[in-house]
């Protein structure tokens, strides 16, 4: 009878980890462990303050944040932001805020967004999927902005997919009629498998048949260029939201 208890014991354990599994929402990252420069971590602690807005269970209000009406762009994962404070730069008529959880990243795009005296970046430093839901209003958002994203290329790693259904719903529900999503991939079956969610997903359209052309206005990343260096063909997907 003891061995029989035991793994009665074990079942029921198994059991309630797989269904605190199903409560707790798949993380679409990875914390990297990477150490900060010394201009990184200078820049994040004088201007964290003043240019990363903190997570807090409340709607932002994008107008008391930027000072105008200008339409909003939110890009989740913007790595190092290089391309981000360039595409601000060239930009000064649209709001951006860039979501990203990898500290040393969010201190490179402080210094850039000193460097070039932008007004219209802001970052907030959390899980997107978390601000999305908790800050981010309805209808709210003029374009989403996924360039080179894990590709999670492991089957069993899929379900961390940034851009999968119910996500490309939730998605959708804060673009503003209009609005835009533009993903951007070196992994083309990640390509091919998020061109299948997004086209399952409703209310978005795509503006292609299939894949997009390159946008000219989208500045190059530091992930593309390793992706290009690494004979990676560059995929881009472009969907609106109807109107």
């Amino acid at each position: 009878m003891g061995d029989l208890e035991n793994t009665e014991k074990t079942d029921k354990i198994e059991n309630t980890d797989k269904v605190d599994l199903l409560r707790r929402e798949v993380k679409t990252y990875v914390l990297r462990i990477g150490r900060m420069t010394a201009a990184q971590e200078h820049a994040y602690n004088e201007l964290a303050p003043s240019f990363c807005i903190p997570f807090e269970n409340k709607k932002l209000n994008f107008v008391d944040i930027f000072g105008n009406t200008n339409p909003i762009v939110i890009e989740i994962g913007f790595g190092m932001g290089d391309a981000t404070a360039k595409l601000a730069k060239a930009h000064p008529e649209i709001n951006y805020i860039g979501i990203e959880v990898h500290r040393p990243g969010v201190g490179k795009l402080l210094g850039e967004i000193k460097r070039l005296e932008l007004k219209n970046l802001y970052i907030i430093e959390y899980d997107a999927l978390e601000v999305l839901n908790t800050m981010v209003g309805d209808n709210s958002v003029n374009g989403f902005h996924i360039f080179f994203p894990d590709p999670w290329p492991k089957k069993r790693h899929h379900k961390r997919r940034m851009i999968q259904r119910p996500r490309t719903n939730l998605l959708a529900q804060k673009l503003a009629p209009g609005g835009y999503l533009y993903f951007v991939t070196d992994w083309l079956e990640y390509a091919e498998f998020a061109l299948e969610e997004l086209n399952q997903t409703a209310h978005l359209k795509n503006k292609y048949n299939g894949f997009a052309e390159p946008q000219e206005w989208r500045m190059q990343t530091k992930f593309e260029r390793k992706g290009l260096n690494a004979d990676r063909q560059i995929t881009e997907l472009y969907f609106e939201k109807e109107e």
